[in-house]
């Protein structure tokens, strides 16, 4: 029997953190059950073309044109990713109310939840999670967060999708297009900025404690410095400013092709060591068994940072000599790292291959709507 499901999330914004996930929930349901896939995105061209799905312009459709997309649906799938934090709520619950009112099954997809400050926000959550079939969250914070808001569903802690993402070589002749030398160490680092998802974040804080933590990593462990924009334009200037701030500019490069999520985790995978806040960033490390230092500034993060029992103060609490410490001393036991990281991981994608096994269930359970 052939189901017709839709998938509801932040797609199509040219966050590679975002279009790992799409990627590896496409693949893991492409595998399992026979399905007509539609995503909801806000750019339909790239979905398409660098998912090879059907795609629909979510929001720049009419109410009208979305309830016949609903009506055609087995399931709706929202998630997976950091999707429900203040000011965005309303947005990517839309869809999901709508399809409540027409009797269309959801599961809510290994999400992250918050921060989340606005009690409008918090009771939309709440009121709208209540009325779906199955919730899936990719960290224990988020299910405190919910039980907290008065969800009163059962809750299932899974783990990020994007944990079953399979690299792509980052060839040699990439490295030299971007001006990296594949002879001297190589040191990521990601960073991001302010906003509804990040509202503690203070600019020339942040910016000079990393120029300050680059500069060190490359005199220190005479390394070469890349700075890899997860959501390209914003990512961008944002390195773009913490380069400005160094001494070693000579030492630091920004990643300036466009590169598919895959191909940035064969990237990562030819590190030496990561530094990051980018949560999709420090999964890449976490997946190719890179050692890395975080740079927490949201639950979402710092959750993973618990599964992995690597639990470390947000960036918006911390200084240039703090961070340099824990740095030098990470580096100085980074083969510890790479072993806890060698075993925590693959609890972690076990944990990421049940949320599909969890849909899959779901899906079986249900006569499609036209008969498949």
């Amino acid at each position: 029997m052939k189901y017709k499901v839709a998938i509801s999330g932040s797609y199509g914004g040219m966050n590679l953190g975002d279009e790992a996930i799409l990627e590896c929930i496409l693949k893991e349901l492409r595998s399992s059950i026979d399905a007509d896939i539609t995503v909801f995105s806000r750019n339909p061209k790239d979905t398409e073309a660098r998912h090879k799905v059907r795609a629909i312009p979510i929001r720049e459709m009419h109410k009208d044109e979305i309830i016949e997309e609903l009506k055609k649906l087995d399931l709706l799938i929202l998630g997976g990713g950091g999707i429900l934090f203040d000011n965005y709520v309303e947005i990517f619950l839309r869809e999901v109310i709508w399809a409540k009112e027409l009797g269309i099954p959801v599961m809510v997809y290994a999400i992250s939840v918050g921060p989340l400050k606005l009690p409008e926000s918090k009771k939309l959550v709440a009121d709208t999670l209540n009325q779906v079939e199955k919730i899936t969250v990719r960290e224990a914070e988020a299910k405190r967060i919910l039980h907290d808001l008065g969800v009163n569903q059962e809750i299932e802690v899974t783990a990020d999708p994007a944990l079953l993402l399979n690299p792509q070589e980052f060839t040699d002749e990439m490295m030299q297009k971007e001006g990296l030398d594949k002879e001297v160490p190589l040191v990521g680092f990601s960073i991001r900025e302010p906003g509804p998802a990040a509202p503690d974040l203070k600019e020339e804080q942040y910016h000079t404690i990393l120029a300050n933590a680059a500069d060190f990593m490359a005199e220190r462990f005479k390394a070469q410095i890349m700075f890899v924009p997860m959501e390209l334009e914003k990512d961008m200037q944002q390195s773009h400013a913490v380069v400005s701030k160094m001494a070693n500019v000579q030492s630091a490069r920004i990643l300036k092709e466009s590169y598919s999520a895959d191909q940035i985790l064969g990237l990562v995978s030819r590190m030496e060591f990561a530094v990051g806040m980018r949560l999709h960033f420090l999964i890449f490390a976490a997946i190719t068994k890179v050692p890395f230092v975080p740079l927490p500034y949201a639950p979402k993060v710092s959750g993973f940072l618990e599964d992995l029992e690597m639990i470390r103060p947000s960036i918006t609490e911390t200084n240039i000599g703090k961070l340099i410490a824990y740095i030098d001393r990470s580096w100085d036991v980074r083969k510890n790292i790479k072993s806890k990281l060698e075993e925590k991981v693959p609890v972690l994608i076990d944990k990421g291959r049940r949320t599909n096994q969890i849909l899959v269930e779901m899906l079986s359970s249900l006569t499609p709507r036209e008969g498949g």
